[in-house]
């Protein structure tokens, strides 16, 4: 459309300053008899824009010309301004970016949109920091010079040397060759490779980072998408998974998959519940997913998860049998399950 077309070349003048009719009209793919006719409009619209002669003449806008959006809508003004508010770009260290980002969209914003596109905007709320029961959803917080170093040596294409904190280890330093950066639910991560190897980083365990001069060995292209979701794939086919059979109340049906890594068959039964098989990535996860839906969900197998419930189970009841006034270490050593067989000493997952 045309409106587009003049915004791009009153940006592109913004930008670059004087540029010849020719190059205008490669930038903008048009005839440069079209780009002349633009000029003109812009000219008869009020733009500041003017001609210089000679070999090295153009186009070019008086200092200090701020522009208005005009190209924009009232819906893409407002999606911009909602963008403003996802926590994503924390996760990368540029909130404070995309906070000025946006105040200079609303400044440039036409007038008859500035008002409405704001007053809007503060009617949606994206990605609060409580749920509906009030549980509190905290990004993890990663050290902005950490993040930073990081960044560079993904846009730069250099190697990165991590100092990584993994689940259950000792932080070590690391070489690796960065892919680039990918946000999941609040938790950033970065996709590198380690001696030509896969790897994935939780971005919040790297706890110090250096930019090397060397270039890192990777394509120059690269689909994140589909890196991430194969990555995704082979993390949720390895390690120790565990294969639950469950049978459960529907309306606790989204509770459960949005908790296990997948669901391998599902079917109705006669009485309407649900006969699930899923798939967790230990026995910790499991036993976990399964205690939070309490009695709208049976474990069918494996035996030794119905056993764990029913110990953990058996051991609360024995718990809250007692006088309030006894202590909880005669509580618990009165209870049959004291040996902790089967009763996980960490329900945390």
């Amino acid at each position: 459309m045309r409106a587009d077309r003049l915004v791009s070349l009153v940006l592109l003048l913004r930008q670059r300053g004087l540029l010849s009719a020719a190059a205008l009209a490669r930038e903008l793919e048009v005839s440069t008899r079209t780009v002349l006719r633009d000029i003109e409009a812009l000219s008869a619209a009020g733009v500041p824009v003017y001609a210089e002669r000679g070999r090295r003449g153009g186009f070019a806008l008086l200092p200090g010309f701020r522009t208005e959006l005009t190209g924009l809508n009232h819906d893409e003004a407002l999606a911009l301004l909602v963008a403003g508010s996802r926590r994503g770009a924390q996760a990368f260290g540029l909130g404070s970016a995309l906070a000025s980002a946006m105040l200079k969209v609303v400044d440039a914003l036409p007038e008859s949109h500035r008002d409405t596109a704001s007053g809007v905007a503060e009617r949606l709320l994206i990605d609060p920091e409580t749920d509906l029961l009030s549980r509190r959803l905290v990004a993890e917080e990663v050290p902005e010079t950490v993040v930073a170093e990081v960044r560079r040596a993904v846009f730069a294409g250099h190697k990165l040397r991590i100092h990584y904190a993994a689940a259950d280890q000792a932080p070590k330093w690391r070489t690796v060759d960065p892919i680039g950066l990918v946000t999941a639910r609040d938790q950033g991560y970065l996709l590198a490779t380690r001696s030509g190897a896969d790897r994935t980083y939780r971005l919040s365990r790297i706890l110090a980072a250096e930019e090397l001069p060397e270039p890192a060995q990777r394509p120059d292209r690269v689909d994140l998408g589909r890196a991430w979701q194969e990555r995704s794939t082979r993390f949720r086919t390895g390690g120790d998974q565990v294969t639950v059979l469950v049978r459960m109340n529907p309306a606790r049906r989204e509770e459960l998959v949005g908790t296990a890594l997948a669901v391998r068959a599902e079917e109705t039964d006669a009485d309407g519940r649900l006969r699930l098989e899923v798939t967790f990535q230990d026995s910790r996860h499991a036993e976990w997913a399964m205690w939070q839906l309490a009695t709208s969900a049976e474990v069918l197998s494996p035996q030794w998860l119905r056993a764990a419930l029913r110990d953990r189970a058996a051991a609360i009841a024995t718990y809250y049998e007692r006088d309030p006034e006894m202590g909880a270490c005669e509580a618990f050593c009165a209870c049959p399950h004291r040996s902790g067989a089967g009763v996980p000493q960490d329900s945390e997952s």
